[in-house]
């Protein structure tokens, strides 16, 4: 019965002050004062006070809230651990990353500059074969020059 009062006294409230507002010509914040100040007489015309009020003194609806919350717990602590998967952060970050790199380049396809054959050579050509890491040392001296 108290809470009905109350809520009825904040609307009366909340009603004047949009009217004091509209008054000044303020129409956009009066409405928007008035939606508010219409909601706790919908909150007791619709029950929610009483089955509110109902419910605060209840301690069925406590042990309810309880056996929520412990609902909640064991929830969030079978996320964390299925989340964690039993292998550490590097093995995660290692199994991301190589996810990742199967997914840009194929695993089949070799580089072309890696270490293969040496060049042969031909019948007519002077002296021996010229090595791969010949062919890029002015690259490899600039590479060296700028830290890489």
């Amino acid at each position: 019965m108290i809470a009905e009062t109350i809520c009825a006294a904040v609307s009366a409230a909340g009603v004047g002050i949009a009217a004091v507002t509209a008054y000044r010509r303020r129409f956009l914040a009066a409405t928007r004062i008035l939606a508010y100040a219409l909601v706790p007489v919908a909150l007791v015309m619709t029950g929610l006070v009483k089955w509110a009020a109902n419910t605060a003194f209840s301690p069925v609806a406590w042990l309810g809230f309880g056996v929520l919350a412990l609902a909640w717990l064991l929830f969030m602590t079978t996320r964390m651990v299925e989340r964690r998967g039993g292998r550490t952060r590097k093995e995660r970050k290692e199994a991301a990353r190589a996810a990742r790199q199967g997914a840009v380049e194929p695993a089949a396809s070799a580089p072309s500059l890696g270490p293969g054959a040496k060049p042969v050579a031909r019948p007519g050509a002077k002296g021996a074969a010229v090595e791969p890491a010949d062919d890029f040392s002015d690259i490899e001296a600039i590479l060296k020059k700028h830290g890489i």
